[in-house]
């Protein structure tokens, strides 16, 4: 039954896959090894590339008069890239991975490294040194969820759309080699009377050296200066003409406040007992009036 071949970027990554494609998964190594090389299924062969297992070669695979640093083989500019494995413990795995692209039960490759410009390069770099020839796809995921991994997976992509993102990574990792392979042995020759081994310079690292020594330059010519500080205390104004001024006076048909509502009660209480002039005479009054 044919199978497909599922490259993941790390081995925790690849165990996370294998929890949404069908199962079960059997652990496998070569030679009776204890560390897991790929999981087996029975339509899915996942692996891993754990990090970058493949990488540009030294000067010195191009030709032997490059392991001497000499001004005068400067700049060194390949006309073609080579490739290497980074060491023994990526020759494991990048053997394993190259027998597995060789099956023949293996029909289809699933790039799943990380989404995004290195997650190709990696990809790619194993690919081109294990000498596939097997069509690809694109698994491109931004979350590990297990809802995204089937839909991601639902939704392959192929991998000529990311043609350009790897070529951008392939420039951006030729760009690193040419400017520290060239500029480092050409400082190190440079300054080698004032130096002790090797003077390391890079397309990233040199400026950000750079800013960190500038800085660090700054805070040890800082001359301290002398400042003063400005203390104030200030107290609330109480007085009754302060008050009236800034109590709003209340808006036409607004209720009037409790105080002024209270004193007009009292007000009307006091005049219901006060005598009227519309009121009865008494009896007094009656008897002056008869005489």
């Amino acid at each position: 039954m044919a199978k497909t071949l599922v490259i993941a970027e790390k081995p925790s990554v690849g165990r996370d896959l294998a929890r949404v494609l069908p199962g079960p998964f059997e652990k496998k190594s070569p030679g009776g090894e204890r560390q897991e090389r790929w999981l087996e299924g029975p339509e899915h062969v996942i692996s891993w590339a754990v990090g970058h297992l493949v990488q540009l070669a030294d000067p010195d695979t191009y030709d032997d008069k490059f392991k001497k640093w000499r001004m005068a083989d400067l700049p060194i500019v390949p006309s073609k890239f080579k490739l290497v494995v980074r060491d023994e413990r990526s020759q494991k795995q990048m053997s394993v991975v190259k027998q597995l692209m060789k099956r023949d039960d293996i029909e289809l490759i699933i790039n799943a490294c990380d989404a995004g410009r290195e997650g190709e390069l990696i990809f790619a770099y194993l690919y081109e040194k294990a000498g596939a020839k097997l069509p690809v796809q694109r698994l491109w995921l931004s979350s590990m969820t297990n809802d995204a991994m089937r839909e991601g997976f639902a939704n392959l992509r192929d991998g000529g759309e990311l043609a350009t993102l790897e070529e951008a990574a392939r420039s951006r990792s030729e760009a690193d080699w040419l400017v520290g392979m060239n500029a480092t042995r050409a400082a190190t020759i440079r300054l080698r009377s004032s130096f002790d081994g090797a003077v390391s310079l890079g397309r990233v690292q040199t400026p950000t050296l750079a800013i960190l020594t500038r800085r660090e330059e700054e805070i040890r010519a800082f001359v301290p200066e002398k400042y003063w500080l400005v203390d104030a205390s200030s107290r609330p104004t109480t007085s009754a003409a302060t008050r009236a001024a800034s109590t709003p006076a209340p808006s036409r048909g607004s209720r009037a406040p409790r105080r002024r509502r209270r004193s007009s009660r009292r007000s009307a209480a006091s005049a219901a007992r006060s005598p009227s002039s519309t009121r009865r005479a008494g009896p007094s009054a009656r008897r002056c009036c008869t005489t």
